[in-house]
C-alpha cells in the first residue's frame, strides 16, 4: 500500500471528482491520503471530506502565502485539531518567493503554528520555499523538535535535509523528484535515509512524469514511489512499505484501515 502524505483533496479540481479520485487510489493500491488544510475558512469543507472516507485524514493550518483570511491563533488551531480525524498542524512555514520582503507577520503565523503543534500533540506540516535560513531558524528557537513533523514538497539541498533530519524531521519527495531536470534533488532523494521519508503529490499540483503539466491526484503518489525505487535501486515494495510505516509512525493519530 502506498500513502499520499500530502495532497488537497478538497480544492475544486478534486472535490468535484470526488468518487473519481478515491477509486484511482483504489486502483493504484493507495490505501490513505492526507488532505492538508491552507486557510481556516475552508476546514469545515476539507473537515467533512475526512469525515465521508476512511481513506482520508486532515490537517489545519493557514498556509504561509494567504493573506485576507482568518489569522489562527495558537487556541484555535488547537480546538480545530481537538477531532480524530486531524492529524496534524499545517500546512505552515515561510515562502519568501512570493513575499520577497519576508514579512514579520508571516515568521509570527509560523511560531504559533509551531506553538499549538507543540500544545495539541500533533505534528508540524512545513512549507518553505526561498526561506531555508529562517525556516531551521525559527524551528530550532520555537523547539519544534518536541512535536516533530515533515518538511513537505522538499526541494532543498541536501545540507538542508541533514538539518531537518537533526531537527527529527521527515523529508518528504513530491513529483518534481521525476523532473527530468531534479538532478541535484535526485541525489537527495538517492541519500535520504529510509525510515525518514515520505512521497506526496500536492495535488492538484505537480503531477509527475509522465503526466506533467494535467491536474495531479492522490493516485499519481505511484510515481513518485516508483522514481525513489529506481533513484535507490530498490523495489517499488520496499519503498512503499517504509514509506507507509513511516507515515503512521510520524502521523501517530491516523490508523490504517
Amino acid at each position: 500500500m502506498l500513502v499520499d502524505a500530502h495532497c488537497h483533496a478538497d480544492f475544486p479540481e478534486l472535490g468535484a471528482r470526488e468518487s473519481e479520485v478515491l477509486a484511482a487510489m483504489a486502483a493504484n493500491d493507495v490505501g490513505h491520503a492526507l488532505c492538508v488544510g491552507v486557510r481556516l475558512e475552508d476546514f469545515p469543507r476539507l473537515r467533512a471530506l475526512a469525515g465521508r472516507h476512511p481513506e482520508y485524514w486532515a490537517s489545519v493550518g493557514v498556509h504561509p502565502d494567504n493573506t485576507g483570511c482568518e489569522e489562527p491563533g495558537e487556541a484555535r488551531l488547537c480546538e480545530l485539531a481537538d477531532d480524530p480525524k486531524v492529524v496534524a498542524i499545517g500546512e505552515t512555514g515561510l515562502d519568501y518567493h512570493w513575499h520577497r520582503e519576508a514579512p514579520e507577520w508571516q515568521r509570527e503565523r509560523f511560531r504559533t503554528h509551531i506553538r499549538a503543534a507543540k500544545a495539541c500533540g500533533k505534528p508540524l506540516i512545513v512549507h518553505t520555499r526561498d526561506a531555508a535560513a529562517d525556516t531551521l531558524r525559527i524551528l530550532r528557537e520555537e523547539d519544534a523538535g518536541a512535536c516533530g513533523g515533515v518538511m513537505h514538497c522538499f526541494t532543498e539541498s541536501r545540507q538542508i535535509a541533514e538539518a531537518a533530519l537533526a531537527l527529527g524531521f521527515y523529508i518528504s519527495f513530491s513529483g518534481i523528484v521525476t523532473f527530468r531536470n531534479a538532478a541535484e534533488l535526485k541525489k537527495t532523494a538517492a541519500w535520504a535515509p529510509l525510515d525518514r521519508l515520505l512521497i506526496e503529490t500536492d495535488s492538484p499540483y505537480l503531477a509527475p512524469m509522465p503526466h506533467r503539466g494535467k491536474t495531479n491526484e492522490p493516485a499519481w503518489v505511484k510515481y513518485v514511489a516508483e522514481e525513489l525505487a529506481a533513484l535507490r535501486g530498490v523495489p517499488l515494495s520496499t519503498i512503499a512499505q517504509a514509506t507507509t510505516d513511516n507515515f503512521f509512525r510520524l502521523f501517530r493519530h491516523a490508523h490504517p484501515v
